[in-house]
């Protein structure tokens, strides 16, 4: 500011609602705010088409279940006076 007055800058005063710009002018430049910059775009639709395929024969492929082995699992047989009789091999 000091720099400003002691090149022979003046401060004019301007009252409340008041505008240093007058009406009937063309109003200040002032960039865009809200308008995007435009970008060039890549299309990509080769790309999204090859992964659409890819995507499509994954789920055409069946999954395959294997079968799992049956667990064998050791029970011993009481009688009614709670004596083992025999042990037995129970597949699950």
């Amino acid at each position: 500011m000091a720099a400003f007055l002691s090149d022979g800058g003046k401060v004019q005063e301007l009252k409340t609602g008041e505008s240093a710009y007058d009406g009937t002018g063309i109003p200040p430049t002032t960039p865009p705010v809200f308008e995007p910059r435009k970008a060039s775009r890549t299309p990509l639709n080769d790309v999204i088409a090859a992964l659409d395929a890819r995507r499509a024969e994954k789920r055409s492929r069946k999954k395959i279940v294997r079968q799992r082995t049956p667990k064998r699992r050791r029970q011993v047989v009481y009688d009614d006076f709670g004596e083992p009789l025999r042990v037995v091999w129970i597949e699950e």
